[in-house]
């Protein structure tokens, strides 16, 4: 008779060390990353900004981000993640501090191309493949779970820190703060470690970004799965970096801004644990359509009721709930559909088209408001792009790679 390895036993010390580092950088990142909207305002009208110009950076530093990710992934799949969260946090702080200037060299170059190379080096593209080849099968998908879970709550404590930091002191002196906690992730990168799985097939398959990208190129599931995740990263960020603005011009306080902020970390911890133990039991794929679906309703009903502090943070916590929740269901159909081992370079390509319509949704927020003077286009857009990555996501071909693919 042969005893299977519990679940219990699949919990290494090396893994609970790897879960809490992680865990603690992305909500750092994360945090800081989902604040910086706070900031648009104090720009505005000190400095004379313009919300198109702030928008802009905020767009290029997703796109930055994007086209990162798959170079930060491909780098942590084939070295291990330490160095590149080394490297990335420092980018972090220094990013933060030039963009104090708020000169738009400072905006762009600091905000903007450091900010974003950052990001990617220290967010789920990289942690997650770090958990995915050390985790064994057993426990990867709590493992997963946990940390999108724990990483939301950065949202949760930073953004009303640093909204407080703004108005007890000024937003210069909280860009150095949040510069010295970005630094931090530095000290944290060290507890990584790069590890195998405990299947015997990923073990001998090494990484290799271009052949594996190329494959997964012409699975139509990836595909589909690709375009999806196109919608995700247009409604967010532009959320992450216009609700503020829009909550400020519907006359209320600048404070209900961070709170919905923060909000939107504490349900998504919830919600993300919730999303994973559904794709489990249901199936990754109608989960993530779900999702889309939810999401898209949320901001439809939003939009057409009146705005009110009550109704913006029901509207935080919907949304909350299914922000990052996306990260469990992702990572389980990249995983099943292509294994974990060079999951880095295949979560940044399709992060690549999140990030593309994160700068889109970052970028033509700000503009159709200087054009229009309300956000009323942008709201639509959200709502059209949500039911199109709905159906995409519904009717996903999400078979394992085809045998051909595995014997290459």
């Amino acid at each position: 008779m042969i005893n299977r390895p519990t679940t219990d036993s699949q919990w290494t010390t090396a893994l609970l060390v790897v879960l809490v580092a992680a865990s603690a950088i992305l909500t750092i990142a994360m945090g800081i990353r989902q604040s910086l909207g706070l900031f648009v305002d104090p720009l505005v009208s000190g400095t004379g900004l313009s919300v198109a110009t702030i928008g802009l950076a905020m767009a290029v530093q997703n796109l930055v981000w994007g086209i990162g990710q798959p170079v930060m992934g491909a780098l942590a799949d084939r070295y291990g993640g330490r160095m590149v969260v080394l490297v990335s946090a420092g980018c972090f702080a220094f990013g933060l501090v030039i963009m104090r200037s708020a000169s738009l060299a400072g905006l762009f170059v600091g905000g903007g191309l450091l900010i974003g190379l950052a990001v990617a080096g220290t967010s789920h593209g990289v942690l997650v493949g770090i958990l995915s080849r050390l985790a064994q099968p057993g426990v990867r998908a709590i493992a997963i779970s946990i940390l999108a879970a724990a990483g939301s709550l950065g949202t949760f404590a930073i953004a009303p820190t640093t909204q407080a930091l703004i108005d007890r002191i000024d937003w210069s002196a909280t860009f150095l703060l949040l510069a010295l906690l970005a630094a931090s992730m530095g000290l944290l990168g060290l507890f990584l470690r790069s590890g195998s799985n405990g299947s015997a097939g990923e073990r001998a398959e090494r990484p290799d970004a271009r052949k594996a990208v190329r494959e997964a190129l012409r699975h139509p599931g990836y595909v589909a799965m690709t375009l999806a995740f196109f919608a995700c990263g247009f409604q967010l960020i532009f959320i992450a970096t216009h609700l503020p603005n829009y909550i400020d011009l519907c006359g209320l306080a600048p404070s209900v801004g961070a709170n919905a902020l923060a909000l939107i970390g504490l349900c998504n911890a919830a919600g993300t644990l919730v999303v994973g133990r559904l794709g489990e039991r249901f199936g990754n794929r109608p989960v993530l359509a779900l999702i889309y679906v939810f999401r898209t309703l949320a901001i439809a009903v939003y939009i057409l009721t009146p705005v009110s502090i009550e109704s913006t943070l029901l509207f935080a916590a919907a949304m909350g709930f299914l922000w990052l929740s996306v990260i469990p269901p992702v990572s389980g159909l990249l995983n099943a559909m292509f294994g974990p081992t060079n999951f880095g370079a295949l979560f940044g390509v399709m992060f690549l088209s999140h990030q593309i319509g994160a700068f889109l949704g970052a970028w033509l927020g700000g503009l159709t408001f200087d054009l229009s003077g309300d956000y009323w286009i942008a709201w639509i857009s959200l709502i059209i792009v949500g039911a199109l990555a709905a159906a995409i996501q519904w009717t996903m071909d999400d078979r394992p790679r085809p045998p051909a693919m595995v014997a290459a």
